[in-house]
């Protein structure tokens, strides 16, 4: 995985977390469960939770809860956050080839970013916890109580606290609110395969490029940088 000397100089490239970083559907699942079982539910083992990656929190534990006929949705975001800090955080193992893909980039000259419904201090501890975080410039998510999950509002941010033009972005995620967020703020997005897309979710959301594995990244993101910046020089011709 190697790219020409300083081929994505200017470039600015944001990454989804969970999904695209960091392989976090097994906590976040058994955290969800124990909430369940502490708000007096049995947990049912036919109810898929494939999907709960990805959305704001609030969203997700509404949803789930609709399914079980319960309303009471602060409190079991409180105790999701509770339980997510002491054990849900510590299964959430880095994607095989995403450290070097990080690498890759930085070596290029990119300048990275964390775009993430997470909580903004739980993604930097759990960045830290991986030796990951000095490699982003700088982390964007959610506030404590998980308002400002959403990612055109995330990815906005991003662009206008570091003076980052369209053409030179590129977004990274799993899910269609990555790539509908990329597209919403105008810069192109590259959907991954090994996230928690659903059954032609990634599809409909029509990133620029889908990437099958981690190594095709680098490549990916440096095709898009240049169409990018040739579409600008085309228009100013």
């Amino acid at each position: 995985m190697t790219l020409p000397a300083s081929p994505l100089g200017g470039a600015s490239v944001l990454f989804d977390l969970d999904g695209t970083i960091i392989n976090s559907r097994t906590g976040i699942i058994a955290t969800i469960h124990q909430v369940l079982r502490d708000m007096g539910h049995d947990p049912d083992p036919e109810h898929d939770l494939n999907w709960v990656v990805g959305p704001p929190l609030r969203d997700l534990i509404g949803e789930i809860l609709r399914y079980y006929d319960d309303t009471r949705c602060d409190e079991a975001m409180e105790r999701y956050r509770q339980l997510y800090e002491t054990t849900g955080k510590l299964q959430t193992p880095v994607f095989e080839g995403m450290r070097e893909v990080l690498d890759t980039l930085r070596a290029a000259g990119a300048t990275l970013y964390i775009a993430t419904s997470k909580p903004k201090a739980l993604a930097r501890s759990i960045l830290e916890r991986h030796g990951l975080v000095e490699r982003f410039r700088e982390i964007y998510g959610a506030q404590p109580d998980d308002s400002g999950a959403e990612k055109p509002e995330l990815i906005a941010s991003a662009l206008r606290d570091h003076k980052i033009e369209t053409h030179h972005a590129v977004m990274i995620g799993d899910r269609r609110f990555d790539i509908s967020g990329a597209h919403a703020n105008n810069i192109r997005a590259i959907g991954v395969a090994w996230g928690y897309s659903g059954a032609g979710e990634m599809l409909e959301a029509a990133p620029e490029a889908i990437a099958a594995t981690p190594d095709q990244l680098p490549m990916l993101v440096t095709a898009q940088f240049h169409a990018a910046m040739r579409h600008v020089h085309a228009t100013q011709a």
